[in-house]
């Protein structure tokens, strides 16, 4: 009966040294009010000076999703009062930004895409953080002028499964640039959330309700579907406006409900005007260009795969939905095992053991060079491909030992000597006469059983392979 209507407002970090007014550094973790000079201060005199690196790395986000980069753009004073924001203005851009019209496209697991549109992307500094303690409430500006790129949406997502996808392959795309380590538990990945509801095939744009802060992907899908069904109660119970209004709201991520914070300003009380301290951003010929000399992202690698190894499409996607793991896929690759076996050992055995050990992929205790040795190793019939899922289970546990180390400590050595395997199947067979008649009767199918044999004599050490070659040979002479 309804749809949603949702865009993203997404905060990124820049990964630059210094901040993006000041001199001052963006490390994080430093005891409080240490990152912090005049400018970050506020102090009476003290000048902002653009930081020419945060510029470069808006330019190189713009190539990346086909966007507008404007020659000129300006900053703005954005006046509100809060108290981690000393100057009583953020520093941003509104009528000219850095960045417009560009786009990307979200992959389906049923191998179709939509393109989602992106308004602009401008630069602007970060607040500082307040940290409450009990009835007292301390200040850190630490972070306060720490270069941040907002990407703005248009509100092309009509779910929470698309507003996922799209904050997945932004991320990715961020991380491929290397323009921000867009590490969400440390906020340099933030997104509010723009949702409103209408009736299925009404045009019109109603009331949208903002979700503040939200730095984790599933509590992104959570506070979306929540308020969704609040919306929508509101509609069908004729208290719609009444209860839905534009405001923002926070997500409790103990109860998963959001709850009403402050009304929402529009733009107008703001009272934007442009920062009399910074002249116009000019971007001269030769930064353009230089930002245009960016690294194969997601989308062409994903395509890249596809075609030179021959890889499903889904594969592909979910590879390359991390710099990190196609990085470690390309590695694998070099150790000269098949495409096809580096897939299903790195989406399938390690990715299952770190999800289910909740273990991020840049925490992996196996490395690239060590899960394709254990490929090699299937390959070229030293271990089982059930051996080799217990190597791997040991390695995970076991990081600093080497797999072929762990092949011998563990005993997982594949028997290929044919002369001790005919003396298993011999004996097997001796033993097992009156079965041996039935399959040269025509009851092919007990050729599993004597093959169950010959593994459960050798310990699960003989070659699978060979014993079927062997078993065959022996039962049609």
């Amino acid at each position: 009966m309804f749809e949603m209507v949702i865009g993203l407002e997404v905060h990124i970090q820049l990964n630059t040294k210094t901040k993006i007014f000041c001199s001052c550094p963006t490390s994080f973790g430093e005891a409080p009010n240490t990152n912090v000079c005049p400018v970050c201060l506020a102090l009476p005199g003290a000048l902002p000076v653009l930081n020419k690196e945060a510029v470069k790395k808006a330019i190189s986000f713009g190539h990346a999703v086909n966007a507008t980069v404007h020659k000129k753009s300006i900053f703005n004073r954005k006046n509100y009062f809060y108290p981690d924001l000393p100057k009583g203005y953020q520093i941003s851009q509104f009528e000219i930004p850095i960045v417009e019209n560009g786009e990307l496209y979200i992959d389906f697991e049923d191998g179709s895409s939509k393109r989602i549109g992106i308004t602009r992307a401008h630069l602007e500094e970060d607040a500082g953080k307040n940290v409450h303690e009990g009835a007292v409430s301390h200040v850190d500006l630490n972070r306060a002028g720490t270069p941040l790129l907002e990407i703005v949406s248009d509100p092309d997502i009509s779910s929470a499964e698309e507003a996922v996808l799209y904050l997945k392959k932004l991320h990715a795309i961020v991380r491929y640039l290397d323009i921000s380590d867009a590490n969400m538990q440390e906020g340099s990945f933030r997104c509010d959330v723009n949702i409103s509801i209408r009736p299925k095939g009404d045009e019109k744009l109603y009331t949208r309700v903002e979700i503040k802060n939200l730095n984790s992907f599933r509590f992104i899908q959570k506070a979306i579907e929540y308020e969704f069904e609040r919306q929508c109660d509101a509609w069908e119970d004729d208290v719609y406006e009444d209860e839905v209004f534009q405001e923002t709201r926070l997500f409790n991520t103990t109860t998963g409900e959001t709850r009403s914070m402050r009304g929402k300003e529009d733009s107008a009380e703001y009272r934007y005007f442009p920062d009399p301290d910074l002249l116009p951003v000019i971007l001269t010929e030769e930064m353009i260009e230089e930002g245009k000399n960016i690294p194969e992202l997601p989308d062409q690698k994903k395509q890249r795969f596809m075609d030179e190894h021959g890889i499903k499409a889904y594969d592909a996607a979910v590879i390359t939905s991390s710099v990190d793991m196609a990085h470690f896929f390309e590695a694998m690759l070099k150790e000269g095992i098949s495409a096809k076996n580096a897939v299903t050992w790195l989406t399938v055995e390690l990715l299952g053991r770190l999800n289910k050990g909740s273990i991020s992929f840049e925490d992996t205790p196996v490395d690239a060079i060590k899960l394709a040795t254990i490929v090699k190793r299937i390959e070229d019939g030293t271990i089982s491909g059930k051996a080799a899922k217990e190597v791997l289970d040991h390695l995970m546990e076991n990081a600093d030992q080497e797999v072929d180390a762990v092949i011998d400590t563990l005993g997982l050595k594949q028997v290929s000597d044919e002369g001790a395997l005919l003396a298993m199947i011999d004996e097997i067979l001796t033993n097992n006469a009156d079965k041996v008649e039935e399959y040269r009767a025509g009851k092919e199918k007990l050729l599993g059983f004597f093959v169950g044999q010959v593994m459960k004599a050798s310990k699960g050490t003989a070659n699978p392979g060979l014993v079927n070659k062997l078993l065959k040979e022996k039962l049609s002479s």
